[in-house]
């Protein structure tokens, strides 16, 4: 079982930044690919980052790329999302998620992750 707990959304003006967390439970941090999605109000799920077991792979959605980067921190069970020149296109509830399979490969998919944390909500006012 893996427990995921996001923080660090908020209100924030178009341009501002904010930095995303995310903290895992268990001692096998490392063996998950983990990713960020994101859904705004009315809106389907959006794949935004999403980050390999070592942190030596990312891989970014269109809509963010140049602006968002994912990080994790594996001594500390943590993965990032650190977004910068925010719009308002970007509010939304952000979610982290961790994909235990074993080839360990990346994945845009949401159905690809099993576990889920409870997301933290990002406006971006203009």
């Amino acid at each position: 079982q893996v427990q995921l707990v996001e923080s660090g959304g908020g209100l924030v003006q178009a341009g501002g930044s904010l930095r995303l967390s995310c903290a895992a439970s268990g001692r096998t941090f490392s063996s998950y690919v983990m990713g960020w999605f994101r859904q705004a109000p009315g809106k389907e799920r959006e794949f935004v980052a999403a980050i390999n077991r070592s942190g030596g792979y990312t891989y970014t959605g269109d809509s963010v790329k140049g602006r968002f980067t994912i990080s994790r921190d594996n001594a500390k069970n943590t993965l990032y999302l650190q977004m910068n020149s925010l719009r308002p296109e970007d509010t939304a509830v952000y979610y982290c998620a961790a994909d235990t399979a074993l080839d360990g490969t990346v994945s845009t998919m949401g159905d690809q992750y099993e576990y889920w944390g409870q997301g933290t909500k990002v406006t971006v006012s203009s």
